[in-house]
């Protein structure tokens, strides 16, 4: 392990000199809007908040005894898809393209010919090196999104490098065909303003595919405590205010779109908390903080895509009826063996899907209704192509860094805790002396190894 970690060290020092000599050049047209670049740092910023965010939220919700294994999964991102994106994840996902599918590497490889100049087809009248930061965030959350699908069960350095093949074979193809000006589905003429298939669906499949090859928790089936409801409404108003950058910023400009993109975000987060609390009335619960706060996130997951096409009466059925599907989404897979243990798949995979429908349905042009059936078909068509493709080169790939480092901890590790087993830390302090997550005797540890 000591020579592994000397050996990626020394690379990582090699990367930063081999940068250092690259030529800096960039493809010029028009001019920088300084309004735009403001509102564009802006909403990067806004995105990064988003992890962190993202940390809350999950942390959370699991026991106290894996509550930093979580909050690290999702907030180690930011630094190795960082990198990941300056050495070539982002010319994967934007370089002169390769059938439509994937990023020539070479084309920003260490980000050669990125500068505070507008790229012609990129970034018109932004710095392309701002719409590098800007599209690396996305990057960032995508895979930490997949983390509460197998949270305190996986070992964290098999989880690192699952991240990184992730977002290289995964997300960066997805991210071309998507956004890219010559991408596949971009010409079929498939909309997703921000994100609905590129970062949710493709997270909330990998996860399902995730949570299927893992297993179930070896206690799955009792019920546990959240560790801590304040930190889920915490992340929760993280990832609501993050939002705003994920959605708006997405117009790439100070204008219309993006005004109306913030709108719209606020309002089917707003419509989707308040249908999901009703959605559990009705299923005979009481009206819970959680519920709120899940129902939030998947009306911010289900509007992502249609947020720069739709109006604010549309935003609010997107919210709602995303809500209502994923809410009765979760209740289904809780009578399967499947043990997603935070509902990635029935809230981001499934939230994704239906904001990618409605996004079809919704969809305006000139302000009314394109009433286009065309693109419904095209949308169907992308997401029966997209979903078995993610989910089949994600079960490889879990496959795969499996027989490099099992992604699975001991029996005994999982019992004891990720934060102690992987990380050696406890919320705790020196020992765990929480009332519902007490330390397992030594009796308990060789019982389940």
């Amino acid at each position: 392990m000591r020579k592994r970690a000397a050996g990626l060290l020394t690379l990582l020092v090699f990367v930063g000199l081999l940068a250092a000599r690259l030529p800096n050049d960039v493809m010029k047209a028009g001019k920088v809007d300084a309004a735009n670049v403001a509102w564009m740092l802006t909403a990067t910023g806004l995105v990064m908040l988003m992890t962190p965010g993202l940390s809350f939220f999950y942390g959370g919700m699991v026991r106290g005894k894996n509550v930093i294994s979580t909050m690290l999964q999702s907030f180690i991102a930011l630094a190795v898809i960082s990198l990941v994106w300056v050495v070539f994840g982002f010319s994967l996902a934007f370089g002169d393209s390769i059938g439509g599918v994937i990023g020539d590497p070479r084309t920003f490889f260490l980000l050669r010919g990125v500068s505070s100049e507008v790229h012609a087809s990129l970034s018109p009248t932004i710095p392309l090196s701002l719409f590098v930061l800007f599209q690396l965030k996305f990057a960032v959350i995508t895979p930490a999104l997949i983390t509460g699908a197998f949270a305190e069960r996986v070992r964290f350095s098999a989880y690192v490098l699952f991240m990184v093949l992730f977002s290289i074979l995964i997300y960066a193809p997805l991210a071309h065909c998507t956004w890219h000006p010559d991408g596949l589905l971009r010409k079929w003429g498939v909309l997703d303003f921000a994100g609905g298939t590129v970062v949710h669906v493709s997270a909330g499949v990998a996860a399902l595919a995730g949570a299927r090859f893992l297993g179930r928790r070896r206690d799955h089936g009792r019920h546990h405590e959240p560790a801590n409801i304040p930190l889920v409404m915490l992340g929760t108003g993280m990832l609501w205010f993050g939002w705003f950058g994920f959605n708006a910023g997405s117009a790439l400009a100070a204008d219309a779109t993006a005004i109306s993109a913030f709108l719209v975000t606020n309002t089917a987060s707003a419509s989707a908390t308040v249908a999901w609390l009703l959605c559990d009335v009705m299923r005979g619960k009481k009206p819970s903080a959680l519920g709120a706060c899940i129902g939030a996130v998947v009306g911010l997951v289900a509007i992502t895509p249609a947020a720069g096409y739709v109006g604010i009466g549309a935003s609010i059925a997107i919210g709602a009826l995303g809500a209502v599907v994923s809410n009765v989404a979760v209740h289904l897979k809780s009578m399967t063996n499947v043990d997603d243990t935070l509902d990635v798949f029935p809230c981001h995979g499934v939230g994704g899907l239906v904001g990618m429908m409605l996004t079809a349905v919704f969809a305006t042009q000139g302000g009314a209704l394109r009433g286009d059936t065309h693109l419904l078909g095209v949308h169907l068509g992308a997401m029966l192509i997209v979903v078995p493709l993610v989910y089949l080169v994600s079960a490889a790939l879990y496959r795969v860094v499996d027989a490099a480092i099992p992604m699975r901890v001991s029996a005994a590790d999982e019992l004891c805790g990720l934060d102690r087993s992987q990380h050696d830390e406890s919320i705790y302090g020196a020992r765990q002396d929480a009332s519902n997550d007490p330390v397992p005797d030594a009796l308990s540890i060789i019982k389940a190894a």
